[in-house]
Formats: structure tokens, C-alpha cells, sequence
């Protein structure tokens, strides 16, 4: 399952993503890449939760900046 939504992030990134009209993500690494690297380093459960929690806080309100996977 992991190995799934890994395939289904590059995917987006690079198919999806370089469409974008909206600009790119305020946070280094991007949301995607920290979604792949949450999901290797701590699993499907915790590392979907930080991929999850990372998205939600990737708002206009955010100040983003350098933020990387625990």
C-alpha cells in the first residue's frame, strides 16, 4: 500500500504538478516530497499522518519556510 501511494505522489509530480497555475508550495521540501519522505521513513500510518497534517497546514496563512520530516 505504501509503495501505492508512493507511485501515486510521483505521478502527480510529474504529470500533475508542473500545471499548476497557482504557483509552487511555500514549504522546502514541497508537500509531495515530504509526503514521499514521511511515508519511507515512518511508514503507512504515522507517515501518512505527517503527509496529511503537513497538507493541511499548507494554506494561505502559513508562513511555510524549511520544515522536514521528523
Amino acid at each position: 500500500m505504501k509503495k501505492l501511494l508512493i507511485a501515486g505522489i510521483r505521478f502527480y509530480q510529474r504529470n500533475l504538478s508542473p500545471f499548476k497555475h497557482y504557483g509552487c508550495c511555500k514549504y522546502f521540501p514541497t508537500c509531495s516530497q515530504y509526503a514521499i519522505e514521511a511515508l519511507e521513513k515512518h511508514g503507512l500510518l504515522k507517515g501518512g499522518l505527517l503527509a496529511v497534517w503537513r497538507i493541511l497546514r499548507c494554506n494561505p496563512f502559513s508562513r511555510g519556510g524549511y520544515d522536514p520530516v521528523p
